[in-house]
């Protein structure tokens, strides 16, 4: 008997395995985005959480109602409710290490050492849009922290002209990066329309 989308769940009640591989065909994409999103951090759990998803699917078959939902939204409900588990199972597991007893080897001259170049990275594609002078307008004035009358001392340029070139350039700034609302967090992505 071939396996399609009129028998697949009937099928699967009756314990057919291949049946599963039609779940697995149709279905496997949406499994593994859900529990790659709620495990995001717990890349070494999702194989195992996909995998969890599929045995309560094969198991539980026979509580899935097709008039109180669609088979992708029930699916989705078990996924996101595995990975919500393999969460707490993971994060139960490290409350009780005691920070004292690890062993890191980062000394705070390394780590400090990582921060300010994560930073320099991250500061560097901000102004990346930016002529080479306005980026140290930007660099003096807010990551040096030095008031606009010392910049323009420093500089010989007049302060009207800084206030000109900031204002410019933090709408330069402003459209090359977009701030983007999604699964309600916040983030802020590059625009590619130059």
């Amino acid at each position: 008997m071939k396996i399609n989308e009129m028998n697949f769940i009937e099928q699967i009640k009756k314990k057919n395995p291949r049946a599963m591989d039609y779940i697995i065909d149709n279905y496997l994409g949406i499994i593994q985005s859900i529990s790659k999103k709620h495990l995001s951090n717990l890349s070494s759990v999702q194989d195992e959480c996909v995998n969890d998803v599929l045995l309560s699917i094969w198991r539980n078959i026979d509580s899935y109602d097709s008039t109180r939902s669609e088979l992708r939204n029930w699916i989705a409900g078990i996924t996101k409710f595995k990975a919500i588990d393999y969460k707490r199972k993971y994060l139960k597991g490290i409350c009780y290490e005691n920070i004292d007893d690890l062993n890191i080897a980062i000394d705070d001259k390394c780590a400090e050492n990582i921060i300010n170049d994560d930073l320099r990275k991250d500061l560097d594609e901000l102004l990346s849009c930016l002529k080479e002078k306005d980026r140290e307008l930007f660099i003096k004035l807010y990551v040096e922290d030095r008031m606009m009358d010392e910049v323009s001392i420093m500089t010989g340029i007049q302060k009207n002209v800084i206030y000109n070139r900031v204002s410019r350039g933090k709408k330069k700034i402003r459209s090359n990066f977009k701030l983007v609302e999604g699964t309600g967090e916040k983030e802020w992505i590059k625009s590619f329309s130059k």
